[in-house]
């Protein structure tokens, strides 16, 4: 144990990547409105998180309760493994005539990106699983930021009830269609970004009740 701990102590691991690790010895604010939350978005070719590769990341910021469309990010990987199967959802093609980067260059400016942020995604296990997976092909550790789910924050403003299913997995066209939201740009990374942090902030606002939520608080809906 003792030499285990002592070898990932001494492991070097890239500058990016100390620098984002850095950000995290930092205090971070305790209330809600002062806090900033990156909401983001993975397009993958398919659902195993050992051969699926991500083929693109989508996300926007979000401080003082709003969305900040000037700090918007997409990025397109270079891919090896193409399905077919998922084109029909994501619509990205193996030839398609995008700049693209390496798996490690994503990931350097994906973490240069969120920083210490809070990080939110809609059934966010998947997101943060997938690209957990791609830090660990590249020799890094997992994602540090907190996580929360829009999924089990819906979940938790709906009216409790023996009729109501509280396990409910909502989809993200259902929760859209529940909050009026245009959904045209659907099955995009930024465009599920932009959808997902619109979602988040109508739930934020519904779980509030027109107080300040802190992030303690919060937290205890992921």
């Amino acid at each position: 144990m003792i030499k285990r701990f002592l070898k990932n102590r001494s492991k070097k691991y890239p500058e990016y990547w100390e620098s984002y690790s850095e950000l995290f010895d930092e205090q971070s604010p305790s209330i809600c409105r002062q806090a900033s939350f990156i909401v983001l978005d993975t397009e993958t070719t398919g659902f195993d998180f050992e051969l699926d590769r991500i083929i693109s990341i989508g996300a926007v910021a979000i401080s003082n309760n709003e969305i900040n469309i000037a700090e918007s990010f997409e990025i397109f990987i270079k891919q090896e493994r193409f399905n077919a199967d998922t084109v029909e959802f994501h619509g990205i093609i193996k030839n398609e005539k995008i700049e693209t980067l390496t798996e490690e260059q994503a990931l350097e400016q994906l973490l240069g990106f969120i920083g210490n942020s809070i990080l939110v995604a809609h059934h966010a296990k998947f997101d943060v699983t997938i690209i957990n997976y791609a830090l660990k092909r590249n020799g890094l550790p997992k994602l540090k930021n907190k996580i929360l789910d829009t999924v089990n924050l819906y979940r938790s403003t709906r009216i409790r009830s023996n009729l109501i299913d509280q396990n409910k997995n909502y989809s993200l066209d259902e929760i859209a269609e529940n909050y009026g939201i245009n959904v045209s740009d659907r099955h995009t990374a930024a465009g599920d970004a932009l959808i997902t942090a619109i979602i988040f902030l109508k739930t934020l606002s519904k779980l509030g009740k027109g107080r300040a939520l802190t992030v303690r608080e919060l937290m205890k809906f992921r």
